[in-house]
């Protein structure tokens, strides 16, 4: 598309702001439940971008919750649920999560 093409009324894109990799690795996924409950399971990540990452868990999950998240690499980091949906191939949970450190995985 040349700069000709595009007018006010395209849509924004909808490609992610980072790639988003395929992984397969364990974290420790921590928090307090929406009745205040603390809860501490793990988690299998799937994919990764630098501010977040998407992840199977059974854990009862909504968005907006507050998370931290514990690779088997690097240290603890602070994240939000920003979406819930179960996949209808294989019926699991997946949650999307963004990290709060703007440096995401590469916070220090």
């Amino acid at each position: 598309m040349n700069d000709s093409t595009k007018t006010e009324t395209n849509p924004p894109s909808q490609r992610p702001r980072s790639p988003r990799v395929p992984v397969n690795f364990s974290v420790e996924l921590e928090g307090e439940a929406g009745d205040g409950a603390p809860f501490h399971v793990t988690a299998e990540a799937v994919r990764v971008s630098r501010g977040g990452a998407t992840l199977i868990t059974d854990m009862p999950a909504r968005v907006g919750l507050r998370v931290r998240l514990t690779p088997p690499f690097g240290r603890a980091l602070d994240a939000e649920v920003n979406g819930v949906w179960t996949d209808e191939a294989d019926g699991r949970q997946y949650i999307g999560v963004r990290l709060l450190d703007p440096n995401g995985w590469f916070a220090e």
